[in-house]
């Protein structure tokens, strides 16, 4: 007498299969998407970097001159990108340029402690870290700074604006 078994399922051996696939697949959305979040941020990094160049002309037109800021030591840059902020803000037509960068960029930490708001506006990149503004009497044009992702200064990922 010989008894039938029913094979419905699945082996372990399938089903391990399956899993490992869906682990390959999702690392590699993983990864994808977040070149494609780094590329992003590149981007509007870029966007902002050209925009405060727009401003910065603008305000050389109106002025004759770039706002100036000889110190070139990263450590001090909320002071720089406050120092070119107030600047860019003081003449109409660069303060208009720099209107059309995003909100997210720039962010007044100083407001909520009774400083008047936009009195002490800095410029952010995309990762959160502020912008080093650079110039010095008789360079050709300012340059702007960002840490880049790792968010450290004088690192091989930092990005300037020319």
């Amino acid at each position: 007498m010989s008894i039938r078994r029913n094979k419905d399922g699945f082996t372990l051996v399938e089903i391990l299969v399956v899993v490992a696939l869906i682990a390959i697949l999702a690392t590699l959305v993983v990864g994808v998407a977040g070149r494609i979040d780094a590329q992003a941020k590149e981007k509007a990094l870029e966007s902002t970097f050209t925009l405060l160049d727009s401003a910065l002309q603008e305000y050389r037109r109106f002025t004759d001159k770039f706002p100036e800021q000889p110190e070139n030591n990263p450590a001090n840059a909320a002071a720089h990108s406050e120092l070119l902020h107030h600047e860019l803000n003081s003449v109409p037509d660069s303060r208009s340029v720099l209107e059309k960068i995003d909100n997210s960029s720039i962010k007044n930490e100083y407001g909520a402690s009774g400083t008047p708001v936009g009195t002490s506006a800095e410029i952010y990149d995309p990762w959160g870290t502020v912008l080093d503004y650079r110039y010095s009497t008789g360079e050709n044009f300012p340059v702007m700074m960002s840490a880049g992702p790792d968010k450290v200064f004088g690192t091989t990922d930092d990005m300037k604006s020319k």
